[in-house]
């Protein structure tokens, strides 16, 4: 544990001098040397149950340590500290789920993933998302991002289907339960866009603008929005 929240300390300050891609250079640099240290004295596992630590270095550490090495066995505790009390914890998190997920398959079809999120033409990205679901019927990446395609061509039924295939892969996938709601705002049906943005509220509090947004619909519906479950 001592020697986890060394490595997490060693991480370098932004200096007044460094300009933007020094910074991103000596980021980089710290981050791949903690990975290392981090993979060559902790296990998974370990780095899971330093995750209920008292101290906030250690599950801030913990934490980081899980997004450089976490497979998706580990989306369920790090979804947990999306609750932690402490701020930057939360942050950690938010950032290490996203890329737990996105490396949740083979090396393969994690590249393949990162390759299709980079192409333009939606027509072609779909096509790309379509073979990878059929090889990884399993990545529930896959299908969120599908579901962002979709959103964009305004084809928000399938939009839908793609992010409630992705909760039930991934049940911890905030972004998948916030997207579903955004589709359902598109489709005006207030009542299923408020059941989504609390489900995405009560994996992640974090989320921007979520909390408000469930305010207001309240607000809308009156009663109607009182009586959805909660």
């Amino acid at each position: 544990m001592a020697l986890l929240v060394e490595y997490y300390k060693r991480l370098p300050d932004r200096r007044p001098e460094d300009d933007s891609s020094t910074w991103a250079v000596r980021l980089q640099e710290g981050l791949g040397a903690f990975r290392q240290e981090a993979a060559m004295r902790y296990t998974e596992g370990t780095l899971q149950r330093l995750l209920a630590e008292h101290h906030r270095d250690v599950r801030r550490a913990a934490v980081l340590g899980l997004g450089m090495i976490g497979t998706l066995a580990s989306s369920k505790p790090v979804a947990g500290r999306l609750h932690d009390r402490d701020s930057q914890v939360r942050q950690l998190a938010h950032d290490a789920l996203w890329s737990i997920w996105f490396r949740a398959d083979t090396p393969e079809h994690n590249q393949d993933l990162q390759k299709l999120m980079r192409v333009r033409n939606p027509q072609k990205a779909l096509a790309g998302f379509d073979g990878l679901i059929q090889r990884a019927p399993s990545f529930a990446e896959a299908y969120n991002q599908r579901a962002i395609v979709h959103f964009r061509m305004e084809e928000f039924q399938k939009s839908i289907g793609d992010c409630e295939t992705a909760l039930k892969l991934n049940p911890h996938h905030f972004g998948a339960a916030s997207g579903m709601a955004q589709c359902y705002m598109k489709l005006h049906k207030p009542k299923a866009a408020l059941r989504a943005f609390r489900s995405a509220y009560r994996i992640n509090p974090n989320l921007e603008g979520v909390e408000e947004t469930i305010r207001t619909l309240e607000d809308v519906l009156g009663e109607e929005g009182k009586k959805e479950d909660r």
